[in-house]
C-alpha cells in the first residue's frame, strides 16, 4: 500500500468527486463495457471551450481534443502487415501509409507528439503533419526524420525531456524516458539520426532513436501521462502526479520492477489505462485484436496494478471511444 500524502490525498479527492459527478467509476477494474455510460461522444453542439476527450487508436495512439483544438500522440492508423503476429516478421516491409484509413479519422490536428520514431509510432506522422500542418514534437531523430519526409523545418520541434510547453488552455511537458527491451534485453532497430537521411522506405529504416513520455495537463480538466514503450527512468518522473496515466503493456520480464517503479514514481495515479496490448497489424475494429501472449501480458498487468496501487482504477481501452476523465 503505498504512503498517503497530502498532495495526493487532495488531488484523490478532487479526482473522485469529479469522476462521481460524471458517472465514472472510481474504484477495481472497468472494462469497456462498463465505461461506456460515461463515453459517449460529444456531438458538436455540446462542444464547449475546456471539454476534453481522449480516444485510444490503438498501439500508443490517442486523439485528444480539447475544445476547437486537437493533439494526437504517437497516431499509428496504416497498422500494416509486417508478419511481427505470425511469426513471420519482415523488417524490410515497406512503409505503405493508409489514406484511406487516415483521412475519415484525421480530420484536423493542431499538435503530434511523438514517443519515439519506430514504424507503429512514427510512420503515418510526416503524412499527418502535411495533411493538417499540425506541429510535431519528438526527439531529434524525429525531427531529421520529418525532414527527409519533407516535412517544413518550422513544423518540427525537437525535445530533449524538460521542456514545459505552453498551449494556452493545456500545457504539455516533455520527459526524458526508455524503450523496451526484448527477452534479450535490446532494442529492436537501436539508433539516432544526427542528420537528414534519405527518405524512410522499410520498417527498419525507422530507428526507435531515444524515448519520450509526454504529461498533458489540461486547465480545469485531468492531467494525463503518455507513454510509448514498457520501460522507466522513474527519476524523470518526480512531482508529474497525474491523474491518469497511458501505461504499455511489458512487453518482456528483462525490466526490472517496470510497474512498481514507474506507479511509484507518477505518485499512483487515479486512473491507469493500459495501451499496446492489442494486434496492431489488425484493423480498429472492437473488440481489440489481442495476441494469446499479449493477453496473458494485459491480465498480468491489471492484477498487478491493482496489487500494487489499490486505489487506482484500471479502465482497458476500446478503439475510437470518448473517454473523459
Amino acid at each position: 500500500m503505498p504512503n498517503l500524502d497530502r498532495r495526493r490525498f487532495l488531488r484523490d479527492a478532487a479526482a473522485t468527486t469529479a469522476l462521481v459527478s460524471a458517472g465514472g467509476l472510481v474504484a477495481g477494474t472497468a472494462t469497456p463495457a462498463q465505461a461506456a455510460p460515461s463515453a459517449a461522444a460529444p456531438t458538436p453542439t455540446a462542444r464547449r471551450k475546456g471539454a476534453v476527450s481522449f480516444r485510444w487508436w490503438g498501439t500508443a495512439g490517442w486523439r485528444v481534443d480539447i475544445g476547437d483544438r486537437t493533439v494526437l500522440v504517437d497516431p499509428f492508423l496504416s497498422r500494416i502487415d509486417t508478419g511481427l503476429f505470425t511469426g513471420a516478421f519482415n523488417t524490410a516491409t515497406p512503409l505503405t501509409v493508409r489514406t484511406d484509413v487516415i483521412d475519415p479519422r484525421v480530420d484536423r490536428a493542431t499538435t503530434v507528439l511523438v514517443t519515439h520514431t519506430h514504424w507503429d509510432h512514427f510512420m503515418d506522422v510526416p503524412y499527418i503533419a502535411g495533411r493538417t500542418g499540425a506541429r510535431v514534437f519528438g526527439t531529434l531523430t524525429a525531427y531529421h526524420l520529418g525532414l527527409a519526409y519533407g516535412v517544413p523545418a518550422a513544423q518540427l520541434s525537437a525535445v530533449k525531456g524538460g521542456e514545459v510547453l505552453d498551449f494556452g488552455d493545456h500545457s504539455v511537458e516533455v520527459v526524458s524516458s526508455l524503450h523496451s527491451r526484448n527477452a534479450g534485453y535490446a532494442v529492436a532497430f537501436p539508433g539516432v539520426r544526427v542528420s537528414q537521411p534519405a527518405q524512410p522506405a522499410t520498417i527498419g529504416d525507422l530507428p526507435e532513436g531515444d524515448t519520450l513520455g509526454y504529461l498533458l495537463r489540461v486547465d480545469g480538466g485531468p492531467s494525463v501521462y503518455f507513454t510509448g514503450a514498457s520501460d522507466v527512468a522513474e527519476r524523470n518522473l518526480t512531482g508529474l502526479a497525474p491523474d491518469v496515466a497511458m501505461v504499455a503493456v511489458q512487453s518482456a520480464t528483462t525490466t526490472g520492477d517496470y510497474l512498481p517503479r514507474l506507479l511509484a514514481g507518477l505518485d499512483y495515479p487515479k486512473v491507469v489505462v493500459p495501451v499496446h496490448y492489442d494486434n496492431f497489424e489488425t484493423g480498429l475494429q472492437n473488440p481489440p485484436v489481442v495476441a494469446p501472449a499479449d493477453r496473458v501480458r494485459l491480465d498480468d498487468m491489471i492484477a498487478a496494478v491493482r496489487r500494487i496501487s489499490p486505489r487506482s482504477r484500471v479502465l482497458v481501452p476500446e478503439y475510437e471511444t470518448a473517454y473523459h476523465f
